[in-house]
């Protein structure tokens, strides 16, 4: 089984909306040797997703109610086959601590789709900016699992 990380800021709006998604992308299009999670940089561990997050993927029919926040830290980083984060900054920063993982550290929309861009922080604003976020992560994330999938059966 390989592991995939997501990581942001606080663990409570983008990651942990891109690690549920991951899950059910990777149902619907049968990848199987995958296992997701998500972190954040700067997280309060214990803290549950923002109100928003979780509007926002109960409107897609799944459940962030149960996530805690959890922070990066080493034995995710070196457990991690895969760490996607949501910023340049976010990258930029686990490279500065562990320059050794460059080779398996993107931003998710890098990795998504060849290309420099970042997932903004909606935390603080209103549902649709959530919204847009998630759409913005959900896009990118099925795009990741395909590629995934097709390197899976190779």
């Amino acid at each position: 089984m390989q592991n995939l990380v997501f990581v942001c800021t606080g663990n409570t709006c983008r990651s942990n909306v891109a690690e549920v998604l991951a899950v059910q992308a990777s149902a619907q299009l049968g990848l199987m040797q995958w296992r997701f999670s998500s972190a954040g940089i700067m997280a309060f561990p214990g803290s549950p997703a923002s109100e928003n997050s979780l509007r926002a993927m109960q409107e897609l029919g799944l459940d962030l109610s149960a996530h805690r926040a959890t922070q990066l830290d080493t034995s995710l980083i070196e457990g991690a086959d895969l760490i996607l984060t949501m910023t340049q900054s976010h990258k930029t920063q686990i490279l500065d601590s562990y320059p050794s993982v460059d080779s398996k550290v993107y931003t998710l929309l890098e990795y998504a789709y060849g290309q420099p861009g970042q997932v903004e922080d909606p935390f603080g604003r209103d549902i649709e900016t959530y919204r847009r976020t998630s759409a913005q992560i959900k896009q990118a994330v099925y795009k990741v699992v395909e590629k995934l999938r097709d390197i899976e059966q190779v």
